[in-house]
């Protein structure tokens, strides 16, 4: 089974995220998961430069590209199913796990070793981690601002949840990109420019 890692990792523009929401513009996992690979690096960025710390933002990037790449397996599990209680979420976890094996044994084994702390955390990298999840719901947040931008109300409840948890978060770097880079994200092109 070890040479179809790269062809199933194309397949991640196939699955589309926010099923349940009417999109004024879809969003597949390929298109996010550059997105939180681009917000993880910039936040280990961030934390290095401002908050003392040294973490390989190249290896949190790289995280990000993959973090939801399990779901070419699973598919995109809406967030209210997917949270709806601890059973559910911790079986989805298990199935997660099953998901990235089976992706991971798609590589030939002189690869394998290379591709598994992307997949599966080390103690060493759980910062790393912190950063791509909080990242992950940074391009969560952009969508809804950008559903918003384009006059659909369907994503405001969801912006103001997803604000909620990323405050809860704690992380310094979150709240400085929250303050120095989120409002841009309001503005139109012409303002950008």
């Amino acid at each position: 089974m070890g040479n179809q890692f790269f062809a199933m990792m194309s397949r991640m523009k196939l699955i589309e995220r926010w099923s349940l929401m009417r999109n004024s513009q879809s969003e597949n996992i390929s298109e996010h998961s550059l997105e939180v690979s681009i917000l993880a690096h910039a936040l280990s960025i961030i934390s290095n430069e401002h908050f003392g710390k040294q973490l390989n933002a190249e290896k949190a990037a790289l995280i990000g590209i993959y973090h939801d790449a399990t779901e070419i397996i699973t598919g995109d599990m809406p967030t209210p199913i997917k949270y709806f209680n601890e059973d559910i979420q911790g079986a989805f976890k298990e199935i997660e796990e099953i998901a990235a094996k089976r992706l991971l044994a798609m590589l030939p084994d002189h690869m394998q070793k290379s591709y598994e702390s992307i997949f599966f955390p080390k103690e060493e990298d759980a910062y790393l981690w912190k950063l791509v999840k909080a990242a992950d719901k940074l391009s969560a947040l952009i969508k809804c601002i950008e559903e918003g931008k384009a006059g659909n109300t369907e994503f405001i409840s969801a912006e103001k949840s997803i604000k909620e948890a990323l405050v809860s978060m704690q992380l310094p770097e979150v709240n400085f990109f929250m303050e120095e880079f989120l409002p841009s994200y309001y503005k139109t092109l012409d303002e950008l420019n």
